[in-house]
């Protein structure tokens, strides 16, 4: 019985010493712990077959013990005990110690968390501050973009109210150059008749005293006189017909000075007036000049610069551009009386032109050149204007020649002026264009434009002398004539 005592003894230390090493490995390694204690247990436990018989039991520790094993086996169970549970307890020490440097290292974590909650508040406060801030921006902006919008809008009236005064500048202007035009006229009838009365008076002197023989026949010197008379009356009655018609002219010295000065013998060519300037060349008058006018089934007298140097000659000029020495820019009335200086730049008028087009065929011949001296030419079969009841709508016949065709578009349409709007155009487009012409919507040729200088011109619209198939519509040409001639059915 000692020695199964003594047995018994050291199987129970050794159980101990299991166990607390297995309380050791379980603080080590908390994923072994429960199964070194289902492991233990079950070995300590003993069949309830076996309690009758002797048994020896060999347990191995895990560790392999090299020192002696010193035991007392009279120690009492209640010291170890004790001295399990204070490793038990330098366990939970330890581990309270980690568990309070964890909650120091929150508590820093928070004191960092509540800087950067200040921060945010900050943050907030400077973003509040800052949205203010933009909303009033946005206010100004607005204010602003508000008072820009009256500024431009006060500008755009402004604008118009400019256009408006320059308008009625030009209208004026026009006005005063016509009262001028008209009182130069006026003078040069003035001179001309106090030149015929001085040659009368003169022509009365050198003829010799007349008896008065009531029976006896007139003498050959009486029988010459009251024709020249009634020449000089004729002439000085067709001037002011001429002055009636034409008194947006700049007159130059009279076509019909020339009869006063020297009195016509039977061998003087035809002085006028003619039909069109080719008859005027069949009559033997072959100097381009001014000359008088007067077309079929009307009483008007005009007055018109006739070309007879241009191949094949019998050319009437309707309009010319060459220096910008006058201005296009004019109203309707004046547009159908014509204005500008008939050896120069000039207008014949658009009632001219439709009496000249309407008493026969007429081909229309327009020549152009560029400021580097290129020339060409653009020529319609057929041309004329209907009455002025349907605003002097244009007819055109088929073209021929070098500048392209930029009038055919235009073929159909009425005369349009700054005053009388008759184009296809929402708006007006002689106002855009700065001129009177037979406008579409608008203008592929626009020969009573703006003459510029030098070419290329910078206007805020297309308003310039162009014809777009030559040069385009941002060139303003140099020199333009347009002249009419009857139309044989041959080209130029």
């Amino acid at each position: 019985r000692i020695m199964m005592t003594t047995r018994l003894i050291c199987l129970m230390l050794i159980a101990v010493v299991g166990a607390t090493a297995s309380k050791t490995q379980e603080f080590e390694s908390n994923d072994e712990e429960t199964e070194q204690e289902f492991i233990y247990m079950n070995r300590y436990k003993r069949s309830s077959d076996t309690q009758d018989k002797c048994t020896y039991t060999f347990i191995v520790p895990q560790q392999r013990v090299t020192g002696a094993i010193c035991v007392n086996s009279k120690e009492p169970e209640v010291l170890l005990e004790n001295r399990v549970n204070k490793q038990e307890l330098q366990l939970l020490n330890n581990e309270l110690l980690k568990q309070k440097r964890q909650i120091e290292t929150l508590q820093q974590l928070v004191e960092v968390d509540g800087g950067i909650v200040n921060e945010v508040k900050l943050l907030r406060k400077e973003s509040r501050n800052m949205n203010s801030r933009v909303t009033q921006l946005y206010m100004q902006l607005l204010h602003e973009i508000i008072r820009k919008r009256d500024n431009a809008l006060e500008l755009s009236q402004l604008e118009n109210k400019i256009l408006n005064q320059t308008a009625d500048m030009l209208q004026l202007a026009n006005k005063y150059k016509d009262l001028e035009h008209k009182y130069q006229h006026l003078m040069s009838i003035a001179n001309n008749q106090s030149i015929i009365i001085a040659q009368l008076e003169e022509h009365c002197q050198r003829m010799p005293p007349i008896k008065p023989l009531p029976q006896t026949p007139v003498s050959p010197n009486k029988v010459y006189q009251p024709p020249t008379y009634n020449r000089i009356i004729n002439q000085i009655s067709t001037n002011e017909i001429q002055s009636d018609q034409n008194l947006k002219v700049l007159p130059p010295t009279l076509p019909t000075m020339p009869a006063v000065t020297s009195i016509p013998t039977s061998t003087d060519k035809p002085s006028g007036p003619w039909r069109d300037c080719l008859q005027a060349l069949e009559d033997g008058h072959d100097t381009s000049s001014i000359y008088l006018v007067k077309p079929e089934n009307t009483n008007r007298l005009m007055q018109v610069w006739c070309d007879q140097r241009h191949d094949p000659g019998g050319w009437t000029v309707i309009q010319r551009r060459l220096d910008g020495s006058v201005n296009f820019f004019r109203n309707w009335e004046t547009y159908k009386q014509g204005f500008g200086n008939i050896d120069g730049e000039y207008w014949l008028g658009l009632e001219n032109i439709y009496w000249l087009t309407n008493q026969g065929n007429y081909k229309l011949l327009i020549t152009m050149e560029d400021w580097s001296g290129r020339k060409v030419f653009a020529e319609y079969a057929s041309f004329r204007l209907e009455p002025e009841s349907e605003y002097y709508k244009l007819r055109l016949g088929r073209y021929n020649g070098n500048a392209g065709d930029s009038f055919t578009w235009h073929n159909g349409k009425q005369f349009t002026t700054l005053d009388r709007d008759h184009d296809v155009y929402t708006g007006n487009c002689a106002h855009y264009q700065k001129g009177g012409w037979w406008y579409n919507a608008c203008a592929h040729s626009n020969l009573n434009g703006v003459w510029y200088r030098g070419g290329h011109y910078r206007s805020r619209y297309q308003d310039g002398v162009y014809w777009a198939e030559f040069r385009g519509g941002s060139y303003s040409l140099k020199k333009v004539v347009m002249m009419i001639r009857p139309n044989p059915n041959t080209f130029h």
